[in-house]
């Protein structure tokens, strides 16, 4: 059955693409897996304006908001330590997108037919949709907070990766399962990385610097 011209519109704007995904989540993917997914649409109407969030709430956080551990004193980050750090949360989150969305293309010619790197894109940006909306939670840097908010998060990103790759992929649930649990190891594997190079840069000295 052929999209009207309005039913087009809706299904190929990135809001209305993130509301069904969550919400209607595999009417969402069916809807998705049937346009032509371009990198650059999705780069800019999901991808980057979505990992955005996390660092500019983490740096009003952590600049103007502060936090505090105990009956310890109200700390803030100084501007100077946290510019660079938000811009390097960006960035570092863009690429565990991009990387994600390339091992999902690779793994691809092992359980199906090959991809787009726009399908695959959309498919790795989409799924982080609740880890990006968690990052309001920046606002508040507590521990506590982002742990509450953080971990139902992960989990409904987890769902969303295993109804979607199926759909996405164009094959049927079991070898989807296998898929997603390939591409969760890898991104797991990137997380790790992230990890790992914050500890680098931190010693070459990008540590932050606190105001009491």
């Amino acid at each position: 059955m052929s999209l009207t011209s309005s039913d087009a519109s809706t299904s190929s704007n990135p809001v209305s693409r993130v509301f069904k995904v969550l919400f209607d989540t595999e009417n969402g993917w069916r809807d998705m897996r049937s346009e032509h997914l371009e990198i650059t649409p999705v780069l800019l109407g999901h991808t980057i304006p979505f990992a955005l969030i996390a660092p500019l709430c983490g740096f009003y956080g952590t600049t103007v908001v502060g936090w505090s551990i105990g009956t310890g004193p109200h700390v803030k980050m100084t501007t100077g330590t946290a510019l660079p750090i938000t811009l390097l949360f960006f960035i570092a989150t863009i690429t565990a997108v991009l990387c994600v969305a390339k091992a999902i293309q690779w793994m691809a010619q092992t359980y199906c037919d090959p991809k787009p790197f726009g399908h695959c894109l959309a498919l790795a940006s989409y799924t982080a949709t609740p880890l990006f909306l968690v990052g309001l939670a920046q606002l508040y840097p507590l521990l506590w907070l982002n742990l509450v908010v953080g971990l139902p998060a992960l989990a409904y990103t987890v769902r969303l990766f295993y109804v979607g790759v199926p759909i996405m992929m164009d094959i049927d649930r079991e070898r989807g399962f296998l898929f997603a649990t390939a591409a969760l190891c890898f991104g797991l594997v990137t997380l790790v990385a992230m990890m790992v190079a914050t500890v680098l840069l931190w010693g070459a000295g990008l540590a932050p610097e606190f105001t009491y």
